[in-house]
């Protein structure tokens, strides 16, 4: 039972997470910024979406939904990604945006496969994967500081 709930609870930790990251790429790309980033960033969206489907494919399987950010944490997001670009549409300013969402998604989901010991390999698989994912997009986006 331990595993389940444990397990439940850290694909909805990645479902979360990558749509958090789905969601800011869609916002950033909106803006005015160099193609080559555009493409880094429609990859990195996709390997999200990827991720997000496999969490989501996996809570079905078990029975559960996948969970959704909150409203609250939503807006902010998208006002502090807003009120950012909007100061300084550029390149670089994207990149910072993006190693700043890598970072925070690092953590979280770092500290979920520590807090749910009993999660199925499986998941934590996945959240592993993501964690590389978030690793290389943070080196990538380096390139445009």
């Amino acid at each position: 039972m331990e595993e389940k709930r444990d397990t439940v609870e850290l694909l909805q930790e990645i479902s979360t997470g990558c749509h958090m990251a789905v969601s800011s790429f869609e916002q950033v790309q909106e803006f005015d910024i160099r193609h080559e980033l555009l493409v880094a960033l429609q990859k990195y969206e996709k390997s999200h979406r990827e991720m997000e489907q496999e969490a989501t494919d996996m809570l079905h399987e078990l029975g559960e939904e996948e969970k959704r950010p909150g409203a609250m944490v939503s807006a902010m997001s998208w006002l502090t990604t807003e009120m950012k670009m909007n100061l300084k549409e550029d390149a670089t300013q994207a990149a910072k945006l993006m190693m700043n969402g890598c970072n925070t998604g690092i953590q979280s989901i770092g500290e979920a496969i520590g807090k749910y010991p009993s999660a199925s390999e499986k998941s934590v698989k996945l959240a592993r994967k993501l964690i590389e994912n978030e690793e290389k997009l943070m080196k990538e986006m380096e390139d445009y500081l």
